[in-house]
């Protein structure tokens, strides 16, 4: 089993689930705050590397949902920029392990990723399912 460094937005239901689908699985976990990680362009490119830069913006986040950053015509250089000022922009969770990195909890990429064991229906783990997203506020 793997061990993983998970970069969540501490109280967000998905990635609550998330942990549990990994952790039933056998992986362990070293569980970090995505909003308190002092954060560089050189690090957070490692997650995003081989992503088109849309799918590295959290889709609940304020900015984006009030049209004020569009992720599908802003460049890697902006993209980078609002991130390292507004952690809360970037897809959760990231995740680590053994020289690899992820953004974001598509279950069957996990699965053929690192494994999950479950009986669980595959299901989306990265929408919130709430008309008013508190994964996408500050706490």
């Amino acid at each position: 089993m793997a061990n993983i460094i998970f970069y969540e937005k501490p109280g967000c239901r998905n990635n609550t689930r998330q942990k549990k689908l990994l952790k039933a699985a056998g992986h362990t976990l070293v569980e970090k705050d995505l909003l308190a990680e002092p954060w560089t362009e050189a690090r957070l490119r490692l997650f995003f590397e081989g992503y088109p830069v849309s799918e590295w913006f959290n889709r609940a986040a304020s900015q984006i949902k009030s049209g004020e950053i569009n992720p599908d015509i802003v460049t890697k250089e902006e993209a980078m920029q609002y991130m390292l000022v507004e952690p809360l922009l970037i897809r959760r969770p990231l995740m680590q392990s053994e020289g690899q990195y992820r953004i974001g909890f598509q279950q069957e990429a996990v699965d053929k990723w690192i494994g999950l064991t479950t009986t669980v229906q595959l299901q989306d783990m990265e929408t919130c399912q709430q008309d008013h997203d508190p994964c996408a506020q500050h706490s």
